[in-house]
């Protein structure tokens, strides 16, 4: 477990665990870095919205009050707010770092080639 938590914060995203909620039986529901993640395991990057989602009706049925999905964990509108404002957090710290930025001129430079190429 405490290599995911290393895992996570590698790219500049804090590392400290934003806990969102328990499941059921116990395991933790946390945002660490950019990641929702389900006993210390990664989930999921980006939360879905249930009314959007193919099996919205199983899913509802096993959580009527589920708003969003991040990955396989149902989440209520306040889990779903909490999860979006820790990932929203972690994304502005990455964003910030000289990796990421170099990320972007590198796919600003890709864009550019690949018009260069169609012209």
């Amino acid at each position: 477990m405490a290599q995911e938590h290393r895992d996570a914060g590698q790219d500049g995203a804090t590392d400290t665990p934003v806990l969102i909620r328990h499941t059921q039986d116990g395991r933790r529901v946390e945002v660490i870095g950019r990641f929702v993640c389900l006993d210390g395991r990664r989930e999921t990057d980006a939360l879905a919205d249930v009314r959007q989602h193919p099996n919205r009706m199983a899913i509802w049925q096993a959580m009527p009050e589920a708003t969003h999905m991040a990955g396989r964990i149902p989440l209520t509108r306040e889990d779903a707010a909490r999860a979006q404002a820790a990932l929203d957090a972690a994304r502005a710290i990455h964003a910030a770092t000289p990796m990421a930025i170099a990320e972007r001129i590198r796919h600003a430079a890709d864009d550019i080639l690949r018009l260069r190429i169609d012209e």
